[in-house]
């Protein structure tokens, strides 16, 4: 029987969604994650200029089951700065008009940083702006928080925060995105014991399961690490070729909560060149799924 899970990973967006869609499709995938627009710039892209009619029908034709649009880099909602919250808000409003006008499944968001003024200081400034963001969205549109690796003060780096975020907001528009390379970073075993060396005591698995995340997670990003665990760095590496053991992302990975979410791979690729087929192939055997 031919597995029914989602694998695939972030395409470029060049030249439209529907060529977005080839791509992934191309290296072996059923779902995709892309950029509305460059991640490095505040400028948006006219709404107009995707074809939802076409976007749907070329989803159909390639059997691509998620479309996942990741938020730029440059989002910060935890800032002091008014002008980068504005701009900020600006953008990530447009990314959730962007997954609604397409029916994708999510936009991920890295929420930004404290800069070293503490969770506590800035988490009602983040929480009133993503309540803001997911009340004035279309329907069918979805605001994901993704965990951090916890450097520089990133938010999210505990998966406390984004519990605290989902609960206090509380709608169906919200939900979270987990990332392996920085979950490990941040501290999080994903095997079946806590290692030695982090602040938690729990391992990924049962931080979710402790604080009810289940059930709001849309989105897992598979990413081996460059970096040791608990190191607080964040830097991707394709999957066995990374710190972290095979044998603990295999076992996340086929965790039964996770058979119906997308897997996506953000890894560097064997030329350098983003997810591609082999990386595909890497995570299909990891995850038990026959090719």
């Amino acid at each position: 029987m031919k597995s029914k899970r989602q694998v695939g990973g972030h395409v470029s967006a060049s030249g439209g969604v529907e060529l977005a869609i080839d791509r992934g499709a191309a290296i072996g995938g059923n779902c995709l994650q892309l950029f509305s627009g460059s991640p490095r710039v505040w400028a948006r892209p006219e709404l107009s200029k995707f074809d939802a009619k076409k976007i749907t029908a070329k989803r159909a034709e390639k059997g691509i089951q998620s479309i996942i649009t990741h938020s730029l880099y440059l989002v910060n909602l935890a800032t002091e700065k008014p002008d980068l919250i504005t701009k900020s808000m600006v953008a990530l409003a447009f990314d959730l008009k962007f997954d609604a006008h397409i029916h994708g499944n999510g936009v991920v968001v890295h929420v930004g940083s404290h800069q070293g003024n503490g969770w506590d200081v800035v988490r009602e400034r983040v929480r009133n702006a993503i309540a803001q963001l997911v009340e004035e969205a279309p329907e069918g549109a979805t605001f994901l928080i993704e965990n951090a690796a916890s450097q520089k003060g990133k938010i999210g780096g505990n998966l406390e925060e984004i519990k605290w975020l989902i609960n206090e907001i509380g709608t169906e528009k919200l939900g979270w995105c987990f990332d392996t390379c920085h979950a490990f970073t941040a501290g999080y075993s994903l095997g079946k014991t806590q290692h030695e060396g982090s602040a938690y005591t729990h391992t990924a698995a049962e931080e979710i399961e402790r604080l009810g995340l289940w059930s709001t997670l849309k989105c897992v990003h598979v990413n081996d690490s460059r970096d040791p665990f608990a190191s607080g760095r964040d830097r991707h590496a394709n999957l066995g070729d990374g710190l972290i053991p095979p044998v603990d992302l295999e076992y996340f990975v086929n965790l039964p909560e996770l058979e119906e979410v997308p897997l996506i791979l953000e890894v560097p690729g064997i030329e350098q060149e983003g997810p591609d087929a082999e990386n595909i192939k890497r995570l299909k055997k990891l995850a038990h799924i026959e090719t």
